[in-house]
């Protein structure tokens, strides 16, 4: 049928029997039934026949994003070049080519477009306003990406004077600022207030913003609400009634993710897939990363039963496709970052939903019904910050034992003192917050032979870092910057170290089981939060329990100490290598076979009738309380009264208008003994049920 409608498009518009009308509502038609091919088609035919038509170059323009969604990039570029020859002051087509430009590389001519028509818009008017603050949009991602802090910031920041609710630049203004170690990370100007960038502020901003989990469960649910969510596609592909019985076939489990790659969650997946049993297991994944080839991503796909690249799907077809494909259980490896498939999941292509291990946290949606962590991680008493049903492994975060790693270099040559002790911390610079700085400046005051090694941010960043040490009294060559390089002689770098200090709120996570299988102890203060106790997860898995500590001025005492004591270090470094071999953290088989367990126990659940549903009362209301808390004047991690906090707002609210009781921090009206403490303390409350944990202790 689809073919005769083709056919019979074709013929009117060759005839000039098409208006521009009828021709966008038939290639929307073959479009929304899977026809780009088809679409592209009618559109050039129509482009062929149609030459004296004066809206010929709004049909170029639709013509333009027609191929770019095809892949057809070439093919766009000429038609969006066409619609700007026919009409040089119709905006849209300089966006979009300047998008294209982007695709096929051509960053510095893709700027080009959209300073061109952030310069052409003179008038004050809607459509003007709109595509101004896109073009400008457009260039502070780009130079974000090409790490050109200032100009990118500054474009930015332009269109959000312009349009303070872009939630999408508030996310990249907010992500550029962590980046650029630039304090206080939240700074209103002008008619910017602080309220539109807390609201906008991404949820994997906010791990590294504030130790605060409620506030990142109603921030993840935020995204999710005003990001994600599309009423429209909500339950629309997969309607999943209880089975009878547990199938006889193997369980199909689905990977989804943009990651398997060189990138961190594909270390730390490559030997999950090798391990998987075959016998129970059919190991499905979905890839929606970059294209091109790496060895990474060659071992994960030749470890699969089925590789299927979803890149060129829309989340309807893919989400068919995962349907067609049966798969039972479907992990989302990818959460809330970058390029991962968030609304798919949103049509529930699987009876089953599973996050774990892309994105630190809850996710806060109506259709993720499980989260993957261990006790250390999500001890029971902080399931009050997830949605999901909680599922615990021996530890949360799998390693690669077959990783490549070069030839240890000398510290000469890395540009490291030889007789230095040397602290070093290779998280992102978005990691690194004012108060971690100081700290870190207190350390190496109290520690004379000491340098401070981090991997390097741009030129820019380094030098605003050198210039804080030295206002800190701390000389500009005691922190040195190891530049980027590939993985194996990354890893190489690691035991030139003497003790890896840990960040907070968001701590190392693959960085520091890198650190601790090469032999570098970890110290690390866990917080309250997913990101804040990851580290400590993998410290205490690895046969570590003294590199926690209890506090930030433990943490300052405590690396204070061992880097005045250099045998005491020796000793730690031995211990670690000989914990190496048996401890938790590095035992894939045991992960590999707790996972399966814990995805039988969620099949069962499912047959059972005992699916988790996820519980969002009150996220909105938290979400507010959250937004208005000052978390750059002191740290949250630091604060014994977190709940009092948070009801003592709440109850402000409820004053103002009812607020719901929940079963987290809000009892309402309810007779019930006030919620105190800290997480890790009686006293606070949890939902979500029961909690399976399977494998040995960490």
């Amino acid at each position: 049928m689809i073919a005769d409608f083709f056919a019979q498009s074709v013929k009117s518009a060759v005839a000039h029997q098409m208006s521009v009308t009828d021709l966008l509502g038939a290639a929307e038609r073959l479009v929304a039934s899977g026809e780009r091919t088809l679409a592209a088609e009618l559109y050039r035919a129509w482009v062929q026949h149609n030459t004296s038509e004066p809206l010929l170059y709004a049909v170029y323009f639709n013509y333009g994003v027609v191929l770019s969604d095809a892949g057809d990039l070439e093919g766009a570029k000429a038609a969006f070049l066409e619609a700007i020859r026919i009409n040089p002051s119709f905006p849209p087509p300089y966006i979009n080519l300047g998008t294209v430009l982007e695709r096929m590389g051509q960053v510095g001519a893709a700027v080009q477009q959209w300073t061109a028509i952030a310069n052409l818009l003179g008038a004050v008017n809607g459509d003007s306003i709109l595509h101004r603050t896109t073009a400008l949009k457009q260039i502070g991602r780009v130079l974000e990406a090409g790490r050109i802090e200032a100009n990118a910031e500054e474009a930015l920041r332009m269109s959000l004077e312009i349009n303070s609710g872009q939630r999408d630049v508030v996310q990249h203004w907010v992500a550029l600022r962590q980046g650029a170690c630039k304090w206080p990370v939240i700074e209103p100007w002008g008619n910017v207030p602080k309220k539109p960038l807390m609201q906008g502020m991404s949820p994997l901003s906010l791990g590294s913003y504030s130790d605060d989990p409620i506030f990142q469960l109603a921030s993840a649910n935020n995204y999710y609400r005003h990001d994600v969510a599309n009423p429209d596609m909500i339950g629309t592909a997969g309607c999943w009634p209880t089975p009878s019985a547990t199938p006889s076939r193997r369980l199909r489990i689905g990977y989804l993710s943009s990651d398997l790659r060189e990138h961190a969650v594909g270390f730390l997946t490559s030997e999950i897939f090798e391990l998987h049993d075959r016998e129970k297991m059919e190991v499905f994944a979905y890839y929606c990363g970059v294209p091109g080839e790496d060895a990474t991503k060659a071992r994960i796909r030749s470890n699969t039963d089925h590789w299927i690249d979803i890149n060129p799907m829309s989340d309807k077809e893919a989400a068919r496709r995962i349907i067609d494909d049966g798969i039972d259980i479907l992990v989302d490896l990818n959460g809330y970052t970058k390029d991962g498939r968030t609304k798919l999941f949103a049509l529930r292509p699987a009876p089953i939903i599973i996050n774990w291990l892309g994105y630190p946290g809850t996710l806060a949606t109506p259709y993720h019904n499980y989260i993957i962590a261990d006790d250390f991680i999500i001890p029971a008493d902080s399931e009050v910050y997830c949605t999901e049903k909680v599922l615990r492994l021996p530890c949360y975060q799998p390693t690669d034992r077959k990783r490549v790693i070069s030839r240890s270099p000398s510290r000469a040559e890395v540009g490291l003192p030889e007789d230095a002790v040397v602290f070093c911390c290779f998280n992102g610079m978005q990691k690194i917050s004012r108060f971690t700085f100081e700290r870190w400046m207190r350390i190496l005051r109290a520690v004379p032979r000491g340098v401070l090694w981090l991997l390097t941010g741009t030129d820019e960043t380094n030098e605003r870092l050198w210039q804080r040490a030295e206002q800190q009294g701390v000389a500009r060559n005691r922190i040195i910057f190891a530049p980027r390089r590939a993985n194996p002689d990354h890893l190489a770098r690691y035991p030139l170290a003497d003790l890896f200090l840990d960040t907070t709120p968001y701590g190392a996570h693959t960085t520091a089981s890198d650190a601790l299988w090469l032999g570098l102890p970890v110290l690390t203060v866990p917080g309250r939060s997913f990101p804040s106790r990851v580290c400590g997860s993998l410290v205490k898995s690895a046969g570590l329990q003294e590199m926690l500590c209890a506090s930030v001025e433990d943490y300052v005492a405590r690396a204070i100490t061992l880097g005045n004591d250099p045998a005491q270090l020796r000793e730690l470094r031995l211990k670690a290598a000989e914990k190496r071999e048996n401890c938790v953290l590095f035992d894939t088989g045991l992960l590999v076979s707790s996972l399966e367990q814990l995805y039988a126990q969620a099949w069962r659940d499912f047959v059972s009738g005992n699916l988790p549903a996820p519980d969002l009362t009150n996220l909105e209301v938290y979400h507010e309380v959250g937004c208005d808390l000052d978390h750059e004047g002191a740290e949250l991690i630091t604060a014994n009264d977190y709940n009092a906090i948070y009801r003592r707002k709440l109850a402000v609210r409820h004053a103002l208008y009812p607020v719901p009781p929940d079963n987290r921090f809000w009892p309402g009206d309810r007779h019930e003994p006030a919620l105190s403490g800290v997480s890790g303390k009686t006293g606070e409350r949890h939902v979500n049920g029961s909690v399976c944990g399977i494998g040995a202790a960490a």
